[in-house]
């Protein structure tokens, strides 16, 4: 797994998605250019649920992309019941929105979930006007509200469903 690349595609769609939203200081804390550190760190966080780690790369084999599905109590949010899993993570480098990545990572990852599952879930900034719009065109419903702390700040989330 290309690690670093994953650590990129992350930090340039953060710093784009939630400018505006999110303070500066906090943009600016997602690393494009990780250190060793933080690839070990990203590599045993994803190591750990392996099986729901898509990536997506492009012709000349960089990372552009990756999402992180998950699903079991102990690594999923409180909205995430039984027989649901979570989208925890879909981030595209920003030069390759709007072509199709990431619907591509939704649907690849959506093939990774055992078969018992049969709701996905997750977690949006109330704000996040492109996120909201991303998967409200892939038939994800707005099922409920909920709230995300960062840097002891409380921003207002939506918490969106698929039926599977």
């Amino acid at each position: 797994m290309e690690v670093r690349g994953v650590i990129r595609a992350h930090g340039l769609s953060w710093r784009e998605a939630y400018a505006g939203l999110l303070p500066e200081h906090v943009l600016q804390a997602q690393t494009v250019d990780p250190t060793d550190e933080e690839v070990d760190r990203w590599v045993e966080r994803l190591w750990d649920n392996r099986d729901g780690v898509v990536i997506a790369v492009d012709t000349d084999d960089v990372v552009r992309g990756f999402a992180d599905f998950r699903w079991g109590a102990s690594v999923t949010k409180p909205f995430v019941e039984t027989n649901d899993a979570e989208l925890k993570a879909i981030y595209v480098d920003p030069d390759y929105w709007g072509r199709g990545t990431g619907t591509a990572l939704l649907e690849q990852g959506l093939e990774t979930l055992p078969d018992q599952i049969t709701r996905l879930r997750l977690e949006v900034l109330s704000d996040n006007e492109v996120g909201k719009r991303f998967y409200e065109a892939r038939g994800f419903e707005k099922t409920d509200t909920s709230s995300y702390e960062l840097g002891g700040d409380s921003y207002p989330t939506r918490i969106y469903t698929l039926e599977l």
